[in-house]
């Protein structure tokens, strides 16, 4: 059985929906991300859970060691075209190491998108007409590990 990659276009709010739900979850460092201001572009490489696969068996030969890393996650390229500026807030981008865990990509309310990172971090991608674009990079790679959501009591 072969793994079908991802490869999607968001150009409107119901479209960033499906592109969210896709990419909650994603890890990268901070220096997977990077904004060209020239192209007008916002550019970030994430190491993506496959949520799509998450209850399923994965495909291939059954091995011994299925059952320690049962999930999968994979290299994936997020672009956002359009861009205007970025502002920050709540990580320091000179930080190159830093993990962030992206939450979910949605409309800001005006003209761009927010990415929302666990932990209160956040990116504003401001853009009067976005656009984006999303492909996995890459085959996928076990993982033991299933992102939680615990609730707050």
């Amino acid at each position: 059985m072969t793994v079908t990659p991802i490869r999607l276009r968001a150009e409107d709010a119901e479209d960033l929906k499906i592109v969210s739900a896709c990419l909650q979850d994603a890890i990268l460092p901070i220096g997977d991300m990077d904004f060209l201001p020239d192209d007008r572009r916002f550019v970030m490489v994430v190491s993506r859970f496959r949520w799509e696969a998450a209850d399923r068996p994965r495909p291939g030969p059954a091995a011994d060691d299925d059952d320690l890393a049962p999930y999968e996650r994979v290299q994936c390229g997020l672009r956002v075209e359009g861009v205007t500026s970025v502002k920050r807030r709540g990580f320091d981008v000179k930080n190159r190491a830093q993990i962030l865990e992206l939450l979910a990509i949605a409309p800001d309310g005006t003209d761009g998108l927010l990415l929302t990172f666990a932990g209160g971090g956040c990116l504003r991608l401001e853009s009067p007409s976005w656009r984006v674009l999303v492909e996995d990079l890459g085959e996928p790679w076990p993982t033991g590990n299933r992102p939680s959501h615990p609730l707050d009591s």
